[in-house]
């Protein structure tokens, strides 16, 4: 009997650990689970805007601008104080697959292409445009050999970054240039390239460091328009000059993405693929300090060819195409809580 009560409490015993070791693997976070449990939202707006989509959307001083796309728009003008769309000036030019940077007051164009489908022109001249004057501006001329489209553009201390993109539109030229121009002085200084080409994607800054993520190498030359899709995430640092490449890349495949940095997240937002049809809704953030990608609530509308940026807590992005290609052109504007 004393043995019998011996081998009982084991059994017990062994029973309630195998029952706490299954929970805690039970507990353990999953990359198919969103981090967040907010949603995207369509925003009720009285109008909307010009469809249009290989658009940039980007907001300065308390304002959202939709500009440029395929053909010639107006500007559109959102303020989110009064919820209502409003018109800005016509671009000089047609102007298309680029990623518009906020700087100094002003919002800058560069690494844009102009022209049609597939031998695309790059645009030669940097743009701006003074929300407070409501003009266009000719900025500067970009170097011949440094020219063109679909490429990344951000700023850091005071300079303007071009990173990528590809010279003869839809059709060949892939680059991985990284080019450095200085406002201040008109001086442009090429830096050293990134590990790979890549086109039809948007860069991001955190701390010192510059994020390439999501794009492709466009080549209608070999019938791959949408297909030589990149999942390698390309980190630049400033502070060395040298190029890396992150171990975890990214899980869904696609280009004509949007990225947002927002805390230590690296937030990779719609796109398109030629896996299929429609644009991507996928919304995937990558955790800058643990290294760990996590699925975060896809859009209402998928959409690719636009632009995302944070605004007082909030995810936005508008227009941009529904379906891989040229269209449907949308015209929504969705958004998403973070608080």
């Amino acid at each position: 009997m004393k043995y019998l009560t011996i081998i009982f409490l084991v059994s017990i015993l062994i029973c309630c650990t195998t029952v706490d070791s299954s929970k805690s693997e039970a507990d353990e976070p999953s990359t198919a689970q969103p981090e967040v449990e907010n949603k995207w939202v369509t925003v009720d707006i009285e109008g909307e805007p010009l469809a249009r989509h290989e658009n940039a959307f980007t907001e300065i001083n308390g304002k959202f601008y939709l500009i440029g796309g395929r053909n010639n728009k107006p500007i559109n003008i959102y303020d989110p104080e009064t919820n209502q769309w409003t018109e800005g000036a016509t671009p000089p030019l047609e102007m298309h697959h680029f990623q518009a940077l906020p700087f100094q007051n002003k919002i800058y164009v560069l690494g844009a292409f102009t022209g049609g489908f597939p031998h695309e022109t790059p645009i030669p001249d940097i743009y701006s445009y003074d929300p407070a004057t409501d003009e266009w501006i000719k900025e500067v001329s970009i170097p011949e050999n440094r020219r063109r489209g679909a490429a990344g553009v951000v700023a850091y201390q005071d300079k303007i970054y071009m990173l990528c993109g590809i010279q003869d539109g839809h059709y060949d030229g892939h680059v991985a240039w990284l080019d450095e121009y200085d406002p201040a002085t008109g001086e442009w200084t090429e830096l050293p390239d990134a590990p790979r080409p890549r086109d039809h994607f948007q860069g991001a800054v955190k701390g010192t460091k510059l994020y390439a993520a999501g794009g492709r190498n466009t080549s209608a030359k070999t019938k791959q328009t949408m297909e030589l899709t990149i999942n390698e995430i390309d980190v630049y640092d400033f502070s060395t000059g040298e190029w890396a490449t992150l171990e975890n890349p990214l899980p869904t495949e696609r280009a004509g993405t949007t990225s947002i940095v927002v805390d230590d997240q690296l937030i990779v937002i719609g796109g398109e693929s030629g896996s299929q049809v429609p644009a991507h809704s996928e919304v995937e953030a990558l955790d800058l300090k643990k290294l760990v990608w996590r699925v975060w609530p896809s859009l209402e509308q998928g959409r690719h060819g636009t632009q995302g940026f944070l605004h007082k807590g909030s995810l936005y992005i508008a227009a941009g195409s529904g379906d891989r290609g040229g269209g449907p052109e949308l015209t929504s504007l969705e958004k998403f809580s973070l608080e």
